[in-house]
């Protein structure tokens, strides 16, 4: 039988699943990607990549939810470190109402009162009178597992192809195209929606999982790297606007980690960024066949949770017609 072969545009987040999916199934692949180094141009580069279906889920989504848990598994089964620690997410006690409202709008929670909350988080002693504990979620350094995976891939077989512009791709069998908003000419639905981050480091504060605040105007997360870095990330922004970070995001970004901690006044500020996430009408990623190719787009906020089961799912209808109607559709559905 003839060794398939198939064209992965974007090394994105969704095109890096796609690639250690397929080429561990022996297809034989192709990555191109535009910058001239990987991942830096993608809007995976600057995403605090928490694993985090309770959390991420909307109430006015519940089809998320069960494709998130099915994802979770698939990161709790794949190749890369990922910590299984849960979410720890707080508020200063004037903000209580807005735990309590978060609480009635989530599932799979646990509420915590402030010995448990000093006991999960020792440098968070005494700060916080209550809090949740989303005790199945996870995280993942975002940088590390997209080299992983692209390691992975290489490995087995994958041709990277880097600074590639343009729309002048070898024969394949398959094109899967994973661009995000460069992908923005063939899906007419997609829209930017403009995230900022600032990554943070300390030797003075420990987390082992992720730390979301909430607040009414600038709530935001702070999600623990390894070697004392901090990846603190909040505003979601209908824009198209690709500059950089804007003064008032960067201050209210930095005050909410002070916020959390005093001892964050103290952390070298290593980087400002702002990026465009592609996004779809519902917020829900999702695979298109249209054109001759196979989109894997509109990653919003679920972008690393939902990577490894998009990338499932295109397998399945590549090695057998398989279609799972909650993620892929046809052209015009």
């Amino acid at each position: 039988m003839t060794q398939q072969t198939i064209n992965i545009i974007g090394a994105g987040i969704f095109g890096l699943w796609q690639a250690y999916t397929l080429s561990r199934a022996g297809f034989k692949l192709r990555i191109y990607e535009r910058s001239k180094t990987p991942f830096t141009s993608s809007a995976s580069w600057l995403a605090g990549a928490m694993l985090a279906p309770y959390c991420e889920t909307e109430p006015s989504q519940p089809e998320l939810l069960p494709l998130s848990l099915e994802a979770l598994e698939l990161w709790r089964d794949g190749p890369l470190d990922v910590s299984f620690n849960g979410t720890l997410v707080i508020a200063p006690p004037r903000d209580k109402v807005e735990l309590m409202g978060f609480q009635k709008r989530t599932e799979g929670h646990d509420w915590l009162k402030h010995d448990a909350v000093s006991a999960m988080e020792p440098d968070l002693e005494g700060r916080f009178e209550d809090a949740l504990f989303y005790k199945e979620e996870a995280h993942v350094a975002p940088r590390p597992a997209m080299q992983r995976l692209l390691d992975e891939s290489i490995a087995m077989g994958a041709e990277l192809i880097l600074g590639h512009e343009g729309e002048d791709y070898a024969a394949a069998d398959h094109t899967i195209d994973t661009r995000g908003i460069g992908a923005a000419n063939g899906l007419s639905e997609l829209r930017p929606v403009r995230g900022e981050m600032a990554v943070i480091r300390s030797s003075e504060i420990h987390l082992s999982r992720p730390v979301r605040l909430l607040h009414p105007r600038v709530p935001c997360y702070i999600v623990p790297w390894p070697d004392q870095y901090f990846m603190v990330g909040a505003t979601v922004v209908e824009s198209d606007d690709e500059g950089p970070v804007l003064l008032r995001s960067g201050l209210e970004l930095l005050g909410a980690a002070f916020s959390v901690h005093p001892a964050f006044g103290q952390a070298q500020i290593i980087e400002l960024s702002a990026g465009l996430r592609p996004s779809l009408p519902n917020n829900i990623p999702r695979i298109l066949l249209q054109d001759d190719r196979i989109y894997v787009n509109g990653a919003y906020r679920h972008g690393f949770l939902l990577a490894p089961l998009l990338a499932a799912r295109v397998y399945d209808y590549i090695n057998t017609g398989a279609i799972d109607e909650r993620l892929l559709h046809a052209s015009g559905d």
